[in-house]
């Protein structure tokens, strides 16, 4: 028990000083990663309006051409009505043109939607491009920025990363767990030392017997008002020469 309790505060001591270089760091890796997510959003949504303005250049200049071909049946549909000899065949024609022409009338009503829809997604994306611009170059300056910060502190991080890799291979999944939902319930502080009978974490009052059962180090006690496990000064001092 009392190397379980002394790997679980070597632990809590490396991701405190972890803690602290992500602190040095201040907003920035936020900033930089909301930064890049709108990027991304701003990117595909003019993705998106570049994509409807071609699908409606395409469709429109198809439109035009199906108007001009119908425009030549038209004129073909009249001539041949010169040339028939009965009435009957004259009406049919004369259906065949007023069928043309309510095409055309149609597809010219999709023409300007057409037209209509690809002059707004041009707009749009017009709109949007000084947007994006604006945010890569604020997204190039705070990326540079924590690149710097990174750089400063790098060697201190690696090392740490690599006591904590090392601890973790020695902590068993269980107490992994508890000591990890218990770090992300209470603000990054799992075990805490008993300081002057109270409890390092919220200074709830320990009580004498538990004191004395702690300085033990037999068993896992933990601060009946905030769940933090306590550990005695033996173990902290013990944790505090292997880190």
């Amino acid at each position: 028990m009392e190397n379980r309790l002394r790997l679980l505060y070597s632990l809590q001591l490396v991701d405190s000083n972890l803690d602290e270089l992500q602190e040095l760091k201040g907003d920035l890796p936020k900033i930089v990663a909301e930064l890049s997510e709108t990027i991304k959003g701003k990117l595909a949504q003019k993705k998106e309006l570049d994509d409807i303005l071609k699908k409606s250049i395409v469709n429109r200049d198809k439109t035009d051409v199906d108007i001009l071909s119908l425009k030549e049946k038209i004129e073909k549909y009249k001539t041949q009505q010169f040339q028939v000899k009965t009435n009957k065949q004259y009406d049919m024609l004369a259906r065949e043109v007023d069928h043309a022409q309510e095409k055309i009338t149609k597809l010219q009503r999709e023409m300007d939607e057409l037209e209509g829809k690809a002059e707004f997604a041009k707009e749009d994306a017009e709109k949007l491009r000084p947007e994006i611009e604006t945010l890569q170059a604020e997204f190039t300056d705070r990326k540079k920025e924590l690149t710097a910060v990174n750089k400063e502190h790098e060697d201190e991080e690696l090392k740490f990363q690599h006591q904590r890799e090392k601890i973790i291979s020695r902590v068993s999944k269980a107490d992994y767990q508890m000591y990890d939902r218990i770090r992300k319930a209470k603000e990054g502080r799992a075990i805490v030392q008993v300081q002057r009978n109270s409890c390092g974490g919220c200074f709830n009052r320990v009580t004498p017997q538990r004191v004395l059962e702690l300085r033990k180090n037999s068993t896992l006690i933990t601060c009946e008002r905030c769940g933090r496990v306590l550990v005695s000064d033996a173990i902290v001092e013990s944790a505090k020469k292997s880190v």
